[in-house]
């Protein structure tokens, strides 16, 4: 592995220890400053005394001759932009080159969801026997009934799970805490996978976290993500599963359900509503498709 630019370094360091964030965030954002750093060393440019037009240069290219699409120049603006916000913090420079710059626009897309006939299919889905099943559909009910982040999911702990009053304790995006309600049948799925957990694993000391691969270990993302599509393949939905499908459609459904917009953003443990409104996109196309069938000029 190549050895980071010592800005860089520095810039990850505030990025994990001091801003607390996740550390995929991290390391993208890292990454992205770590190719700026890069380009402006084959230029023989110092990256204290870069100006507005080396990041307009730079982004040029990305655009021009790398052919990158908006959204990842939209990353990586921000990134140069933290970057030397960062540097500002610091006293290493006295003026920010990216302080006039505007990110480019990037088309919200609505996203995706399943469903409610499909989900009923997936979540009538017979457990059987299995302790893979059992856990790929209490993933399921979980996933659903909270909305979390897989990230989330996998990390939840035993003594994360309220069985008795309802709730699951989640740790987020820079650690933040936030409570989420479960309702009785993703209780009752809980339970169920749980005592499949206690007959594989009672005699063993397997890791503390709830969802547990064959081992005893803490599952993989990977392994969630595939149990999650051979579940949904199995259940008969036409589209193809993942964690964050079902985050979607948690906050879908609750929105054409008549819940306002702040419950959800703190179900889902956005930092702003602005998150959480791309969601009202999708409840204005359901209206648009209802109106064009029901009205007698649609």
């Amino acid at each position: 592995m190549a050895k980071r630019h010592p800005l860089a370094a520095s810039f990850f360091r505030h990025l994990s220890a001091e801003r607390g964030l996740a550390g995929n965030t991290c390391k993208s954002y890292t990454g992205d400053v770590s190719a700026w750093l890069a380009w402006l060393e084959g230029r023989k440019a110092d990256p204290l005394a870069a100006g507005a037009d080396a990041v307009e240069a730079y982004l040029w290219r990305l655009k021009s001759q790398l052919g990158l699409k908006a959204s990842s120049i939209f990353r990586k603006t921000e990134a140069i932009r933290s970057f030397y916000r960062f540097l500002l913090l610091e006293g290493r420079i006295k003026k920010d080159p990216t302080a006039n710059f505007r990110s480019p626009r990037i088309e919200r897309r609505i996203p995706p969801s399943v469903s409610r006939e499909d989900m009923a299919l997936l979540l009538d889905y017979p457990p059987g026997e299995d302790f893979a099943l059992n856990r790929a559909l209490a993933a399921a009910e979980l996933l659903y009934a909270c909305g979390l982040r897989v990230s989330e999911l996998l990390s939840l702990r035993l003594e994360s799970v309220n069985l008795d009053q309802g709730w699951v304790r989640v740790f987020g995006k820079g650690g933040k805490e936030r409570i989420v309600p479960v309702h009785a049948r993703a209780l009752d799925a809980l339970r169920s996978y749980m005592e499949f957990r206690q007959l594989k694993f009672g005699g063993m000391s397997p890791a503390g976290e709830l969802f547990l691969n064959k081992s005893g270990g803490k599952l993989s993302r990977v392994q969630m993500w595939k149990d999650l599509l051979a579940l949904g393949r199995k259940a008969g939905v036409e589209a193809p599963l993942h964690p964050h499908l079902l985050r979607h459609t948690f906050a879908s459904h609750l929105l054409q359900s008549g819940a306002d917009l702040r419950s959800i953003q703190e179900m889902l443990g956005h930092a702003s509503l602005n998150t959480t409104q791309i969601y009202t996109h999708i409840e204005r196309s359901g209206l648009k498709k209802a109106h064009k069938r029901f009205h007698p000029e649609g």
